[in-house]
């Protein structure tokens, strides 16, 4: 019986600081990322350079970091929610769209269930891009 009461405790906990745990932590890995690649120390940055060579190299991996930025600090103060989860998809856009520029980057012997280490790290975006989504959806009154 004591399970049960403790069982409930939690899952009120967590509906109560779920949404905002997550909004919070999705805004760290971003801030995080973003101040990798503006600091010049991104193990992506090679990734990043090899993937876009037609972009100059210092200057976008700095425009990309401070896009990161942007990102994490709208997700962490609610600042134009709306504007921020845009920029956070057409961001997510951009390393899908690496895998289709450069596979062999991304997947061992063509093989798209077989993932190099830098796919890995393209591939868990997808559960930024999941997050975004839940974050967007509940998050309503902080649209504008």
């Amino acid at each position: 019986m004591k399970i049960k009461i403790i069982d409930k405790i939690f899952i009120a906990w967590m509906r109560k600081h779920g949404l905002t745990l997550l909004r919070i932590t999705l805004a760290v890995v971003f801030i995080w990322f973003g101040a990798l690649k503006v600091g010049s120390v991104s193990p992506v940055a090679d990734l990043v350079m090899r993937t876009y060579p037609f972009f100059p190299e210092p200057a976008f991996l700095s425009f990309l970091g401070l896009w990161e930025i942007a990102i994490g600090l709208g997700l962490m103060f609610k600042i134009t929610l709306r504007t921020t989860l845009a920029l956070l998809w057409f961001q997510m856009l951009g390393t899908f769209a690496a895998a289709v520029l450069d596979p062999s980057l991304f997947f061992m012997h063509s093989n798209i269930f077989l993932l190099t280490t830098q796919g890995e790290f393209v591939v868990k975006n997808l559960v930024f891009l999941a997050a975004s989504i839940v974050v967007g959806g509940h998050e309503v009154d902080s649209w504008i």
